[in-house]
């Protein structure tokens, strides 16, 4: 007698839709869903308590006074294309060449800082984590921003050395870096050769993780081979003709940014690595570092994008930003 035992087609339905749910989940999880490491605005300094039964008492001290005079500080000085107080200046200029289809137009921004920590680096919604964006000029309005362009896009990936305005986020040595110290430096680095505690004990105020180098010590890094920076799905080369960010620095608290428009024929077509090294060894600089590009490159200055993301005018949400405050 034979017996066989058939599984029903329901059965079978059943177990593709569930397998299919799991992985569209994980994909979910992956690139959609936000996941919040740490939400800065919930921080707070909790004063250290008075020892028990120790009591303070106020203390007079004998002293002459001798009058303080503080200095006037120097007016602000503003407008479109530039900023200048006592403590920052920024200049703003818009260059194109090429004709045609060869069109390429781009931004430098030409920064002078009396303190490196003024370059200071935001996250999108004031929270790290992954999955978190929102578009450069709402994090550059949200603190109080003169001037920004967009970071590495660190939320984008899960290694790398993040180190902000002093803290470090995240320590997975992956790539070569760009650090800025306290002391107005920058110095390009292999990640995997130090780790964050060390870069903290340096001075280090910020790192980026994305690259590649474009200067190092004067010298243009060729990037004739094939880069690729992340491995997620969907992400590919940034060889060919892209809109770019970088940012170089002249000498000590003197930067140069510079963000390039492209994919808009007759407008600007975007440049190759190659191209945008040169454009910061022409504008002097000993080091450059190349960021996030293609829709993400955006400069804000002063309330407004200064330049046209895409061609379209239209902004791509990102992870973080570097920007010098009010």
């Amino acid at each position: 007698m034979n017996t066989q035992k058939h599984t029903s087609p329901l059965l079978i339905l059943t177990l593709i839709v569930g397998v299919i749910g799991i992985i569209l989940l994980s994909l979910a999880d992956r690139y959609l869903i936000e996941h919040v490491e740490l939400d800065l605005s919930e921080q707070t300094i909790v004063p250290s308590p008075t020892p028990a039964g120790i009591v303070v008492e106020p203390v007079m001290l004998r002293s002459t006074l001798v009058p303080q005079i503080t200095p006037t500080p120097a007016p602000v000085i503003s407008d479109d294309w530039s900023y200048h107080s006592d403590t920052v200046s920024i200049q703003i200029s818009q260059v194109s060449t090429g004709s045609g289809d060869n069109t390429v137009t781009y931004y430098v921004a030409d920064v002078t800082l009396s303190d490196a920590t003024d370059l200071a680096s935001a996250f999108a919604e004031n929270q790290f984590g992954t999955n978190i964006i929102e578009v450069t000029s709402e994090i550059a309005a949200d603190n109080d921003a003169i001037f920004a362009i967009n970071g590495d896009y660190y939320g984008f990936r899960q290694d790398g050395i993040v180190i902000r305005n002093g803290v470090a986020y995240r320590d997975e040595p992956a790539r070569i870096g760009a650090a800025f110290y306290q002391d107005g430096s920058m110095k390009v680095y292999d990640e995997t050769q130090t780790n964050a505690a060390e870069l903290l004990e340096q001075g280090v105020w910020n790192t980026l993780s994305f690259g590649p180098a474009l200067i190092v010590d004067s010298e243009i890094i060729s990037s004739s081979g094939r880069v690729q920076i992340d491995t997620n799905v969907g992400n590919h080369s940034i060889q060919g003709s892209n809109p770019r960010t970088g940012i170089g620095i002249i000498a000590p608290n003197h930067y140069v940014f510079v963000v390039v428009d492209g994919r808009s024929k007759g407008y600007s077509r975007g440049v190759t690595l190659e191209e945008f090294a040169q454009i910061f060894a022409g504008l002097g600089c000993a080091d450059a570092y190349n960021l996030d590009g293609g829709g993400s490159s955006t400069m804000y200055f002063m309330g407004r994008v200064v330049n046209n993301p895409l061609g379209r005018n239209q902004e791509r949400g990102t992870s973080d930003i570097l920007y010098i405050g009010s």
